[in-house]
């Protein structure tokens, strides 16, 4: 499979960089081709300017800078959206990336507005990979949101027809080597079964 995998971490000594290590060699060994997007490293531009949202609906314009990221999400066939959670949510930095790609035209087609349709339904599968700072029923008591966002709004683009699977480390500031570990390990099974 073509898979985007959208890396969103600042720190390249960080846990999520083993992580991403780890899920990239065993992308590669599964005989899939990877494009690695690492939103940071690659110096992203999260805002959604005022000129951006003037023309966020008009879809002769609304692609005007962002075509490479536009050619690579609508390429794919499998998305891997790996990411620390940060106040109960993702890093502005992707929540960027949504704001600026999920757009009429590109994710969802909005020409008859009372009934939008998706439009990203080249990807069959999507992949979530998070970390949280707290335990998981503080994460759940808070909706989890970053869980949505992988299961529910990322797959609406797809038509709802992607299986999304989601990998989670829950209270990961006092988490032991051997959990850590074994996250590691899931990670490397579930992105090898892709």
């Amino acid at each position: 499979m073509r898979v985007l995998y959208v890396y969103c971490h600042p720190l390249p000594e960080s846990f999520h960089a083993a992580v991403r290590a780890r899920a990239l060699k065993a992308l590669g060994e599964a005989g899939h081709s990877v494009d690695l997007l690492d939103l940071y490293a690659e110096k992203f531009d999260p805002i959604l300017s005022e000129e951006g949202r003037r023309h966020y609906h008009d879809t002769s314009r609304n692609r005007i800078g962002l075509e490479n990221y536009i050619a690579r999400l609508t390429s794919a066939e499998a998305l891997v959206l790996q990411f620390p959670t940060w106040c109960f949510g993702p890093p502005a930095m992707l929540k960027g990336f949504f704001d600026r790609l999920m757009m009429p035209g590109v994710a969802f087609d909005i020409s008859e507005p009372a009934h939008v349709q998706p439009a990203l339904r080249n990807i069959k599968r999507i992949v979530g990979i998070v970390t949280y700072g707290r335990p998981r029923y503080m994460a759940f008591w808070m909706s989890d949101p970053p869980r949505k966002i992988v299961k529910r709004y990322v797959r609406w683009f797809t038509g709802g027809v992607a299986r999304a699977d989601y990998y989670a480390l829950y209270h990961m500031n006092v988490a032991t080597d051997i959990q850590r570990a074994a996250f590691i390990d899931g990670v490397d099974r579930g992105t090898r079964r892709l």
